[in-house]
């Protein structure tokens, strides 16, 4: 089963997610406060580079599994930082 349409709708709602949560801290004047900015920074690098990657995997016939396998990790990876970014937020919110 192609799990590359799929990874593509994910990372691109997280993505937007992750840049609310930057654009939240910036009006709210925290950017620079605390990590919370930062790591959700690195969340939309590592969504946006799933989302190019499993748009490569649905245009490559002959290749497509080689790049859903690499937009699988990175989602991964982009999904963890927003985890870790909310968690961070909260805990200097406290």
């Amino acid at each position: 089963m192609d799990k590359h349409p799929h990874i593509l709708n994910a990372a691109s709602n997280l993505l937007g997610i992750a840049l609310v949560i930057i654009a939240a801290l910036n009006v709210a004047g925290r950017s620079h406060k605390g990590f919370a900015d930062d790591i959700g920074w690195g969340a939309a690098f590592f969504l946006s580079l799933s989302c190019l990657l499993s748009y490569m995997a649905l245009r490559s016939p002959h290749r497509g599994e080689r790049y859903e396998l690499w937009a699988d990790r990175v989602f991964l990876c982009g999904l963890v930082l927003v985890v870790a970014s909310v968690g961070v937020l909260a805990l200097e919110s406290a």
